[in-house]
């Protein structure tokens, strides 16, 4: 006898047991509370024919539905191990959190993760180590702007990645600016537009510039000169980043999910409210890299002056190519080039894109430094990543593969609360952070996250700084790839300089010293001719 049929015999055997008892005793009737409701969801689950599941094992079938939806708190609470989680494990999590608390940072009785594991990484120390720079003062600073640059920027080493408003709540972004304005660190608006929340605290921002033009967007969907000039002239405006795509859905464009489009949001964005908003995967105001060059020079003359830079997930290699290219030809320079990851986070992203599109980080940032220095290019524009940078070590091998700064968003969202229940796309964030949902956000409290941001921050960089003394140097800057080994095989260790070979200086400008594998991506009819 099948569940079902099970289920049948029982639930008349128990209504005509109650129904004969209570012809000699009428209480009994008061149990129908209980099992009338339980053989009303039984009889429905039999009628309907959507879930298979429940037709076929009434009452008890909806047991696994629920199991399911609590599945991810079961894994990260109970199942996984400290090295397992994703996309952030809980060794990084739990660092994130003690150090925007201020808490204990260190760990005891050694490493969990497997050192002699293919793809295991150490920054390789010296016996001449520089004093430990625990009690330095000011943290070193690094300048963006190049030569037609008429505004520089003193910027921090690792500042607050592209995050929207809209994707973020208010009293996110709110306690995300406060933190950057007590750390003297940058935070990028994302494509989302520059909100009242981003400028009511005064920390600097990075005025980040989407395909969906927002916040200097005309009716039509194309870029607007006199609203762009307008926000870029803010003062608390330090710098406008361009995005041609992000590491989670390259060549995909940003997603708003309608529950998220609120009248304000609407408001700020100049779009529609309660509707889904997809950006446009490619930017309109143009179309191939002399364009694009001329974009930027007239984002600058617009901005009176200010850096001006583009960020990408890096994808085919040929059309970076022609982005330097193009700078040589044309003359006009970006002041800063972020690069993103294809490792990257994101709010929402189909799930083909954020796991089979986008460059890696660690490739795209070396392929990009060592054509910007093919080209001669790199000693006049800054290169800032993005892509799970969380501790110092991830600054230390950033910079040494070619980086000049970094950029990071889910470790900031962790340090004002996030507790990574994935639930960013469904507007169901339990702690307010990416929701829009006013009972959730409410649950945020601005005060007490903001200097959390600002702990981790500054624990961060310290931390940075201790492995740069301890590597025996006397800046950043000085950090080679020489300087990280990585285990590529169990026998086998390399430095990234063995694996990856620094490009020379100018090498890419001449036919006779182009290296065999750049040789594909000229055009020989262009700059080479």
């Amino acid at each position: 006898m099948k569940v079902r049929e099970k289920f049948i015999l029982i639930s008349t055997i128990v209504v005509v047991s109650i129904g004969i008892i209570a012809v000699f005793w009428l209480p009994i009737l008061w149990l129908f509370l209980l099992v009338a409701p339980l053989i009303t969801m039984g009889v429905f689950d039999i009628l309907q024919k959507k879930h298979t599941i429940r037709r076929n094992f009434p009452l008890i079938g909806r047991f696994r539905y629920v199991l399911e939806s609590i599945r991810p708190e079961i894994m990260q609470y109970f199942v996984e191990t400290d090295t397992e989680g994703r996309p952030l494990n809980r060794i990084l999590r739990s660092l994130i959190y003690r150090r925007a608390k201020g808490e204990n940072d260190t760990e005891p009785f050694g490493t969990q993760l497997n050192i002699y594991h293919s793809g295991y990484e150490w920054l390789e120390h010296s016996m001449y180590a520089k004093n430990n720079p625990k009690n330095i003062g000011a943290f070193p600073r690094l300048i963006i702007g190049g030569k037609d640059c008429k505004q520089p920027y003193s910027s921090s080493l690792l500042n607050i990645s592209a995050m929207s408003f809209g994707s973020l709540s208010k009293n996110a972004i709110l306690a995300l600016n406060k933190g950057a304005k007590m750390g003297n660190f940058a935070h990028n608006t994302g494509e989302g537009a520059i909100s009242d929340y981003h400028l009511k605290h005064g920390g600097d921002l990075i005025w980040q510039i989407g395909t969906g033009y927002f916040g200097c967007r005309k009716d039509d969907g194309t870029f607007n000169e006199v609203t762009f000039r307008e926000n870029a002239l803010r003062p608390e405006v330090k710098m406008i980043e361009i995005k041609l795509s992000q590491g989670a859905k390259p060549g995909h464009g940003g997603i708003l999910p309608a529950i998220k489009n609120t009248e304000e949001i609407a408001r700020i964005r100049h779009i529609k409210p309660g509707i889904a908003v997809h950006s446009p995967p490619s930017h309109s105001a143009f179309s191939d890299p002399i364009q694009f060059m001329h974009f930027i020079k007239k984002l600058r003359d617009l901005s009176d002056g200010k850096p001006i830079g583009f960020k990408l997930c890096l994808g085919r290699k040929q059309e970076f190519m022609d982005f330097c290219e193009a700078m040589i030809y044309t003359g006009i320079l970006p002041d800063f080039i972020s690069v993103d990851g294809g490792e990257g986070g994101t709010g929402a992203a189909p799930v083909e894109f954020s796991n089979s599109m986008g460059m890696p980080l660690r490739e795209g940032l070396i392929f990009v430094h060592d054509t910007l220095v093919g080209f001669g290019l790199r000693k006049d524009i800054k290169v800032i990543v993005a892509g799970k940078i969380i501790t110092g070590f991830h600054m230390a091998r950033a910079i040494a593969l070619g980086a000049d700064g970094c950029n990071s968003a889910r470790a900031m969202m962790l340090s004002i609360g996030c507790i990574q229940a994935l639930q960013c796309n469904n507007n169901t964030c339990p702690v307010g952070v990416a929701t829009q949902n006013p009972s959730l956000v409410k649950g945020l409290d601005v005060e007490d996250k903001a200097p959390r941001a600002y702990r981790y921050h500054e624990a961060t960089i310290h931390s940075f700084l201790e492995l740069v003394a301890a590597a025996g140097l006397n800046d950043p800057s000085e950090l080679r790839r020489e300087h990280i080994s990585k285990r590529v095989g169990l026998y086998t260790v390399q430095t990234y300089d063995e694996i990856y070979p620094p490009m020379q200086e100018g090498s890419l400008l001449n036919i006779n010293t182009i290296p065999e594998s750049y040789k594909r991506f000229f055009h020989l009819t262009r700059i080479m001719k």
